[in-house]
């Protein structure tokens, strides 16, 4: 889960403006923006679009946007409120500066290993895997080991043209806990995670996306325009069946086909046998509505 790199001396306090309008904690609110001082919250900036995607931004570029264990729990809570956001449809995490995340940081080490593992609710990588929602990554730089880790809890990922994924569990002699030793390989396959965990050889952008752990790559800089792009398309679908395909994908991967697939028609049945005739009698006019409007760029 970690990587240990030095870090630079952290930003100061200051204040930082975010536009979500559920989180509740914001000292203030000035033109549909709320202004916040807390030094976590400082770091973990939210804006939301009108378009209903959510914009999470690890804001500590001066340490390379390296975690200390407020900044992890702030993240976890954010997830969990932007889950339960009924304005919010699509969430984009992304880094501020050059790197989307550098791992933990090593002044905060301690603090981050003599905390509790297995507290699920300040858990970042449990309630990334909880959010109905869908979850993109747009990466810029380098994303290295609970960097990483954060990407792979991601259900899309975009990369600028130079951004790396290193797991540099092997180098400090850290054991993973948010997933990295068990995702990966069901990503790109066993023998290139192998090679990845153990050599702690960057993979490159090009890689990513020739191996299926990346969807898209594009110029430096423009990773965070694709992935609102992304998220705008998915939202301009029906939301609820949006959550409800991304909860039958994400769960039936974790089982084999034949059991997949038995869960798929358990679902389709439930669904289907809870629609009133009203209801199909609304969604034969949305579909009738939609396919009269130009189709989506992507």
């Amino acid at each position: 889960m970690w990587n240990i790199l030095p870090s630079q001396i952290p930003l100061p306090r200051r204040e930082i403006s975010g536009s979500v309008g559920s989180f509740g904690r914001f000292d203030e609110m000035t033109h549909g923006s709320f202004r916040r001082d807390d030094s976590a919250d400082s770091l973990i900036v939210v804006e939301c679009h009108p378009s209903g995607v959510a914009v999470l931004t690890i804001n500590r570029p001066g340490s390379l946007n390296s975690l200390t264990r407020p900044m992890m729990v702030e993240m976890a809570r954010t997830f969990k409120v932007l889950d339960r956001d009924p304005a919010v449809g699509v969430v984009v995490i992304t880094g501020k500066g050059r790197a989307f995340c550098s791992g933990v940081d090593l002044t905060a080490a301690e603090e981050v290993f003599k905390g509790d593992v297995k507290d699920e609710e300040s858990d970042v990588i449990i309630q990334m895997d909880r959010c109905l929602k869908p979850i993109i990554g747009a990466v810029e730089g380098f994303a290295v080991t609970a960097g990483f880790e954060i990407v792979l809890g991601c259900d899309l990922i975009v990369a600028g043209r130079d951004a790396k994924f290193i797991d540099t569990h092997s180098k400090f002699g850290i054991f993973p806990s948010w997933g990295l030793s068990q995702k990966l390989s069901r990503i790109i396959g066993p023998n290139r995670a192998r090679e990845a965990s153990l050599s702690c050889k960057p993979i490159t952008a090009e890689m990513a996306e020739k191996w299926g752990l990346v969807n898209h790559v594009v110029s430096n800089g423009y990773a965070l325009k694709k992935a609102i792009e992304i998220g705008e398309a998915i939202l301009r679908n029906n939301r609820d069946m949006v959550l409800r395909y991304k909860s039958v994908l994400n769960d039936g991967f974790k089982l084999d086909l034949s059991h997949a697939l038995k869960l798929e028609k358990e679902r389709a049945h439930e669904y289907y046998d809870g629609m009133p005739k009203e209801q199909f009698t609304r969604l034969q006019k949305f579909i009738s509505s939609r396919s009269a409007k130009p189709t989506s760029k992507l």
